[in-house]
C-alpha cells in the first residue's frame, strides 16, 4: 500500500511540476501572441504539450511494468555474476601460464 501511495504523490509532484511551467509558458505565451499575432496556435501548444506529459505520466508506472522491470535486473545480475565467473577463470588460467613459463 505504501508503494502505491509513493507512486501516486510522485505523479501528483510530477503533474504539478508540469503544469506550473505551463503557466508559466501561457503567460509568456500572452505577449508572444500579441506581437507575432499568431493567435491561439502558441497557446494550445502550450496545452497540448501539459496534457499529453499528465497522461504519459499517470498512464505510466503500472505493475507489469515494474515486474519486466524486476525481471531486467535479475537478468543484468545473472550476466553479471557469469562475467565474473569467466574473468576469475581466465586469470586462473593465466596464472598457470605465468607459473609455467617461470619454470
Amino acid at each position: 500500500m505504501k508503494n502505491t501511495t509513493e507512486r501516486k504523490s510522485i505523479k501528483v509532484g510530477a503533474t504539478a511540476i508540469i503544469w506550473a511551467f505551463a503557466t508559466g509558458m501561457m503567460a509568456i505565451c500572452i505577449p508572444l501572441v500579441a506581437i507575432s499575432r499568431s493567435g491561439i496556435i502558441l497557446p494550445l501548444a502550450v496545452i497540448l504539450g501539459a496534457s499529453t506529459s499528465t497522461v504519459a505520466i499517470w498512464r505510466s508506472g503500472n505493475q507489469k511494468a515494474l515486474e519486466l522491470s524486476d525481471n531486467f535486473q535479475q537478468q543484468i545480475e545473472q550476466r553479471v555474476r557469469d562475467l565474473e565467473t569467466i574473468c576469475s577463470s581466465e586469470d586462473l588460467d593465466a596464472t598457470r601460464k605465468f607459473k609455467q613459463l617461470e619454470k
